[in-house]
């Protein structure tokens, strides 16, 4: 393991920390609103340095940090950073620091406790993609719960106690039984090494049996399918979205809907491989449901915010089905659609936001002609729009594009019904944007609408930079993926194999560690 002199992974978690307890203390609001922007570049900073020194050629997991937390029960304070974790890391930090922004001026009740919730919403984002403990993981994640409930709760629409609380439902249900399913996990791993660890690279070197991994696979999955969120777990995202204030609905697509995916990845493939290859087909067939499903429903939304939210659950369908493809153009095109994802969709509702604050309706009917009052937002809207469907050259087509090569390996048929989704999606999206920009400007009130300030133009160029540099050259992005969704496939397939040989009656089986490459470099 590195002898990192710094524990940078432990000052990206917990400098938000800090900052949330300053925006609290803080006697003015306005003063808050700067700790917090400032906090979120100095954590945007710090992540900025892990690129300077991340080994891309490495499978392993870089700048670890452990510590012994509870040594009876083999807990650990543990983090960890590889290819999978990377980007989401970087992507949490620069949308943390984008929504700050875009609240700047946006939210004028409560901003010590609005920006406390929201600096300590990154620091549960952060642990969750950088624990390599169960326990710890299962900590933060819970953690996220309670920041993101009150933002939608509080600074939300007409409905948001009932979009929060319905997000906080949905969410402790799946989460109550994948603690069941880590604490099995845990007593299994005890029988069979004969000492107690939720450590991840420990645990992962444990085979089940496979009717054991099929149970513990339910259990992880549903946590897990309800976050990101799968047809037909996918209720209470649409609500969530529409009654969140317009950071949290960035916040919300742009980087908590990629913790199921990236649950899925990180846990419930690599520790269950035999049920992943068993519910494959499954999974595939309700990500293409969701695909067709999400996009179907969003062309007939009136409300252009419930239109974004309902392509989420179209896009993270494809997301997933790539994910589940089970092979390396899969996996990364799924992995690198999770990135584009919060950038494409996050810059939609800070759109859709900017809207209406300008004119307090998100209803389509209500605009018209808006490309000859708002030149700029227009440009940016267009942008967004075609990033959105996956036109060559933007960020959404490299995703989609590897995400449909590594599927049509899997089955050519849910290939095929997936690809109408793109078409779909280029239905709904461009109607919508025409009936919003063109034409002529028929509503008195949208024909003295400000033009978007410079504020809201430095929010939107981060996500515009990153739409056009992934879609032109995504070598950067993808190459930090490489080498952990190789050994990724290759250790799937040896425990998949162990699995199969397992004599029948046996708890488990511990792989050695020349089977499993997990070197804690």
């Amino acid at each position: 393991m590195d002898q990192v002199q710094f524990p940078i992974l432990s000052f990206i978690v917990f400098s938000p920390l800090v900052g949330a307890a300053l925006c609290l203390l803080c006697k003015k609001g306005e003063t808050a609103r700067m700790t917090a922007l400032l906090t979120s570049i100095v954590n945007l900073a710090f992540c900025l340095l892990i690129p300077l020194k991340f080994d891309p050629l490495s499978a392993a997991f870089q700048f670890q940090e452990k510590k012994e937390w509870i040594a009876s029960l083999g807990i650990s304070y543990h983090l960890g950073i590889d290819g999978i974790s990377y980007l989401l890391v970087l992507l949490t930090s620069i949308i943390t620091l984008v929504c700050v922004l875009s609240s700047w001026n946006y939210i004028q009740k409560k901003l010590k406790e609005y920006y406390m919730f929201m600096l300590l919403l990154e620091v549960g984002m952060l642990g969750v993609f950088l624990s390599m403990d169960l326990f710890l993981f299962y900590i933060f994640w819970e953690a996220m719960l309670i920041p993101m409930y009150f933002l939608i709760g509080i600074w939300g629409g007409e409905r948001r106690v009932y979009a929060a609380v319905k997000f906080f439902i949905y969410t402790m249900v799946g989460s109550v039984l994948m603690l069941v399913a880590i604490l099995a996990l845990f007593f299994i791993h005890k029988e069979v090494a004969g000492f107690a660890s939720f450590d991840i690279m420990d645990v992962m070197k444990i085979v089940l049996p496979a009717k054991v991994q099929i149970w513990m696979f339910a259990a992880f999955a549903l946590a897990f399918a309800i976050k990101v969120p799968m047809f037909p777990f996918h209720t209470w995202l649409p609500d969530a979205h529409v009654e969140a204030p317009t950071a949290g609905s960035v916040i919300l697509a742009g980087v908590l809907l990629k913790m199921g995916t990236y649950g899925f990845l990180r846990f419930t493939m690599p520790l269950f491989p035999y049920a992943a290859r068993y519910f494959s087909p499954l999974i595939c067939t309700l990500a293409v449901i969701g695909i067709i499903y999400g996009a179907l429903v969003a062309m007939v939304q009136v409300d252009v915010k419930k239109l974004v939210a309902y392509s989420s659950v179209s896009h993270l369908g494809f997301v997933m089905l790539g994910l589940f493809a089970l092979n390396m153009q899969g996996i990364e095109g799924g992995m690198i659609q999770m990135i584009n994802h919060g950038f494409s969709t996050g810059a939609l509702f800070l759109i859709v936001g900017m809207l209406y604050e300008r004119r307090h309706t998100r209803l389509i009917s209500e605009f018209g002609g808006l490309a000859k009052v708002m030149p700029v937002l227009f440009t940016f809207f267009l942008i967004t729009t075609l990033s959105s469907i996956g036109l060559p050259g933007l960020n959404g087509f490299v995703g989609e594009f590897l995400i449909l090569v590594g599927s049509w390996q899997n089955n050519i048929y849910l290939t095929m019904l997936a690809a109408t989704g793109v078409i779909l999606a280029a239905i709904y999206m461009l109607w919508m944007f025409q009936r919003m920009m063109f034409g002529e400007v028929k509503n008195p009130k949208n024909k003295n609408l400000k033009d978007l300030s410079l504020r809201e133009i430095i929010v939107l160029l981060p996500m515009m930079l990153f739409i056009f540099w992934i879609g032109i050259y995504s070598q950067p992005f993808m190459r930090p993926m490489d080498a952990t969704v190789e050994n990724f496939i290759k250790n799937f397939n040896v425990k998949y194999k162990a699995t199969v040989e397992l004599p029948e009656g046996s708890t488990g089986l511990i792989l050695d560690e020349s089977d499993l490459e997990l070197s804690e470099e």
